[in-house]
């Protein structure tokens, strides 16, 4: 029993996390300097992304109100990081917007 909670477990965790390749890529289209991981601008990216694959995985499992959950929160959270970026610099969220069509 335990060994099959464990295992469903990781299918869970690896179904819903991006992949590392996917996240290099976003980060690297998005960041503003080379080591850049952290800015508004890449937490944005990594997120919508995340969000477009959790609004795949919830059209196929309607009822699975955890997920939504965890999707309204990461929606949250880029609402507010979107926010903080237009209050700091508008030519950087007016770019972000348009790159992601948001």
């Amino acid at each position: 029993m335990l060994r099959k909670l464990i295992y469903y477990d990781k299918i869970k965790k690896d179904k819903f996390m991006l992949k590392s390749s996917v996240k290099e890529k976003i980060i690297k289209k998005f960041s503003t300097t080379k080591s850049d991981t952290g800015s508004p601008e890449v937490q944005i990216a990594l997120l919508t992304k995340e969000i477009e694959e959790l609004v795949k995985h919830l059209k196929k499992h309607p009822k699975d109100f955890h997920s939504r959950r965890g999707l309204l929160g990461m929606v949250s959270k880029r609402r507010r990081l979107l926010a903080y970026l237009k209050e700091k610099s508008i030519r950087r969220y007016n770019k972000i917007e348009k790159t992601l069509k948001l």
